[in-house]
């Protein structure tokens, strides 16, 4: 699998998932707060900062009823329109450039998820070094076009698409020269439940489609994420905030700091222990291999005396001949004296003793 590199930070089975924190709309519209976003996610060891490049104007109508208007009553945002809701999520754009300042002052890769051509013009005046695609927009054939256009990497999450669906995403992004592309399972409800993530979707998505694989979790928690990871994921997109409590559109399934921290840390420990196909004893076990239970003499014996249960046990440690010859022990006769604590050896058992 082709190891994509993104301002030098390699992605790939090869290294650490790299982690993605997703700003979305916990701003709360106050810059300040974003660039506190910024510093919180490059503070937790995340790789990417992401933020939404659109305007309400480029989402959707301004019409308060029908289809525009939300009635779902399990939705975080029942009873506001879809154009209300992307005036009060949307990050205005005179604030991406201060936002990618600051994430090249602190280390981390920033970048946007564009939502119409006229966004994806205006990342392209900033230079973001790649581009993610939201579920929403993975149909969207002519954005994905705009996008590959750029030749830079792109990150598509997968959420409600068929694989007939990925396929026309897939060979749309390569026909229009995408040659770095990211494909993210993803479930596209807010928060998601781990019982409905599905995540052994993701080798198959890797194989299906030749490309890296990794997760746009919106479950609670680290979990999931770390999971993604044992079946090859290596992204993990999560919705990061300063604080649940401070409210916003996304705060109910966004990590914390601290959260993000662990993720960021249980993920790189779940990566390194994938390791290789092992068996035996490997170089950090030498030492250990000593305490592995093996047959000793139990008690005092003299030359001529009977091995029984009595007086040959399997304990710890492993100086003595395999528990697996206890049996065949049973009932031979030791050569010479010898003292309870003796591990057992067959030159024990005397050649006129057996």
């Amino acid at each position: 699998m082709k190891v994509i590199e993104i301002q030098g930070q390699k992605i790939g089975t090869g290294y650490a998932p790299f982690i993605i924190a997703e700003m979305s709309g916990n701003h709360n519209q106050s810059l300040e707060r974003a660039l506190a976003i910024v510093e919180a996610a490059a503070k937790t060891g995340a790789h990417g900062l992401k933020i939404q490049t659109y305007t309400a104007d480029t989402m959707t109508l301004d019409i308060s009823e029908g289809e525009f208007f939300i009635n779902d009553p399990t939705s975080l945002w029942k009873g506001t329109s879809l154009h209300k809701l992307y005036q009060q999520a949307y990050t205005p754009w005179e604030w991406h450039k201060p936002i990618f300042d600051r994430c090249k002052e602190l280390g981390i890769i920033g970048f946007s998820t564009p939502f119409d051509a006229t966004a994806v013009d205006f990342l392209e005046s900033l230079d973001v070094p790649c581009y993610k695609i939201a579920s929403f927009e993975n149909t969207d054939l002519p954005l994905i076009r705009k996008v590959a256009s750029t030749g830079k990497p792109i990150i598509i999450s997968t959420g409600m698409s068929s694989v007939a669906e990925l396929d026309e995403t897939v060979r749309t992004a390569r026909d229009q020269g995408c040659n770095d592309l990211i494909l993210l399972k993803c479930t596209s409800t807010y928060p998601a439940t781990p019982e409905n993530t599905n995540i052994l979707t993701i080798p198959h998505l890797r194989d299906l489609f030749d490309v890296q694989v990794g997760l746009s979790d919106h479950t609670m928690g680290i979990g999931v994420s770390v999971a993604s990871v044992a079946l090859g994921a290596t992204v993990i997109e999560k919705h990061f905030t300063l604080s649940r409590a401070d409210g916003g559109v996304d705060a109910a399934f966004s990590m914390e700091p601290e959260e993000m921290q662990q993720l960021v840390i249980e993920s790189a420990r779940a990566w390194q222990a994938l390791g290789k196909i092992s068996y035996g004893v490997t170089e950090a076990e030498k030492k250990s291999i000593v305490f592995r239970r093996s047959l000793y003499i139990s008690q005092d014996m003299k030359a001529g005396d009977i091995l029984t249960p009595a007086n040959l046990r399997a304990i710890r440690p492993g100086s003595g001949l395999l528990p697996k010859y206890y049996d065949i022990l049973l009932g031979k006769k030791i050569g010479r004296d010898v003292k309870a604590g003796q591990p057992m050896q067959w030159d024990l058992i005397g050649e006129n003793y057996d």
